[in-house]
């Protein structure tokens, strides 16, 4: 691989793109690059989700961490917020999670923090990509006595729990819930943590087999947790992802809260108590028009961020805000957690809830939802940036952005990743913003299939 991470970490395919000599390469370079600026013998976290890869590239991270003279402390199967939260208080150099997060099973990576509890930097990140895609051979390696060791911490998973207890004055006794853990970690967490808040737990998808993580359940699948909210006349619906970083909602009805709806009922709540600091919330470019709104009329600042949990958690730290997140359900509480933390959101929520005196379905109407229609259409590589300035395409966009006024808005921009360009439109009207998403990728897959003409200037 020329580049190791992505905006999510090292993500990959699990054992022939993300291999066990990177992941112990990756563990080795992380302590030479600690080893630099440490005077004591460094001391690493290690956690990994349920996926069937997970154990074998963990096994090799800690060979890598160990062969490089540093010591392992293995938590085992916890969420990736549990990694952050046991590195910072336990005061140990760095964590690292082995997971894909919402991805299928045969994917894999790592998420790696710092000390601090929050993700390392993008100038670490270079370092250590440098060092395992270019310069392996200058990682030195030690021998006999001075080899790392590793130990099993015990009771990780309780340790975490007692902390989220611990956060506020939470008691949701009487609260009906269907827990959707996405057979990853929540599995071994969050029945746990709601029984101790008197919440009367429903579990579905909590078994784990290596395969069934994140298939046909969790925040990429909800039709199974609708069907069961019904069934079993649930006042709410909790659905995780694989490593708990995201939380969705689904209300009585079975219908699903996004991330952008669960911001608002937390930043209602926060408002009311006088916890949203500057009254702000971060949020990203994609987010609903709804929140927008929303926020402009409970007098709630929007700061907009690029996507990304690294991103969003910047923007919240420089400006000493209390709230930011996703569409997806990557909510950020950076007072509470370092790191997206579902658990936490999921309390959060409840706590927002019930203090609302509301049913779901009636306390999620503070926010009006838009309809949203999202195109990604393929282009060449060597037409990135150049359909930016091709004014049969950005007159298109400038155009139907006018058709949609101040009740609609069109967002498009390419990937940071993949040759595709991302066409998103919404508002009021679902039939409109569906014929405008498509005029404009017709319009992008027409101009971008004939070869490219620089404006050169002498």
């Amino acid at each position: 691989m020329d580049r190791l991470f992505t905006p999510d970490g090292i993500v990959g395919t699990a054992i022939t793109e993300i291999t066990c000599e990177m992941v112990m390469n990756t563990g080795r370079a992380l302590v030479l690059s600690l080893s630099r600026k440490l005077q004591h013998r460094v001391r690493i976290f290690v956690g990994r989700d349920t996926r069937l890869s997970s154990e074998i590239l963990e096994n090799s991270l800690i060979a890598g961490i160990c062969s490089a003279g540093a010591d392992v402390v293995r938590l085992g199967v916890i969420p990736s917020a549990a990694v952050a939260y046991l590195t910072k208080s336990s005061k140990a150099d760095a964590g690292v999670m082995v997971t894909a997060s919402h991805h299928p099973y045969e994917m894999n990576g790592l998420k790696i923090f710092s000390g601090t509890g929050y993700r390392i930097s993008e100038d670490v990140e270079d370092e250590l990509e440098n060092t395992v895609c270019r310069h392996p051979e200058i990682i030195p390696l030690v021998s006999h006595e001075r080899v790392g060791r590793a130990i099993a911490y015990k009771n990780a998973e309780w340790d975490y729990i007692r902390h989220l207890l611990k956060l506020g004055r939470y008691d949701f006794t009487g609260i009906r819930a269907v827990i959707d853990c996405a057979n990853g970690c929540a599995s071994s967490t969050a029945e746990k943590l709601f029984s101790a808040l008197g919440v009367k737990c429903i579990m579905i998808n909590d078994k784990p087999d290596g395969q069934n993580i994140n298939s046909r359940c969790g925040v990429r699948n909800t039709a199974s947790i609708s069907r069961v909210i019904s069934e079993r006349h649930a006042d709410i619906g909790l659905v995780f992802d694989g490593d708990v970083g995201k939380c969705l909602a689904l209300d009585e009805n079975g219908d699903v809260i996004d991330g952008d709806q669960i911001m608002s009922m937390l930043s209602l709540n926060y408002k009311k108590e006088g916890k949203l600091k500057n009254d702000k919330v971060v949020i990203t470019d994609t987010s609903n028009l709804g929140f927008r709104h929303f926020a402009e009329s409970n007098d709630i600042e929007v700061i907009t961020s690029r996507p990304g949990e690294k991103c969003i958690t910047e923007k919240l730290l420089d400006g000493g805000f209390s709230l930011g997140g996703e569409q997806n359900g990557k909510v950020i509480l950076p007072e509470l957690s370092t790191t997206a933390d579902g658990l936490l959101t999921a309390v959060e929520l409840l706590d927002a809830l019930k203090k609302s005196g509301q049913k779901m379905s009636e306390f999620k109407l503070i926010m009006e939802k838009y309809p949203q229609v999202m195109i990604n259409v393929g282009i060449q590589p060597q037409f990135r940036e150049l359909w930016k300035n091709n004014h049969s395409i950005t007159d298109l966009i400038e155009k139907r952005q006018y058709g949609l006024g101040d009740d609609g808005r069109i967002f498009v921009r390419e990937s940071g990743l993949e040759p595709f360009i991302r066409v998103m439109v919404e508002g009021r009207s679902f039939e409109k913003i569906s014929r405008y998403a498509n005029e404009i990728s017709d319009k992008i897959k027409e101009q971008t299939s004939r070869t490219p003409v620089l404006n050169t200037t002498k």
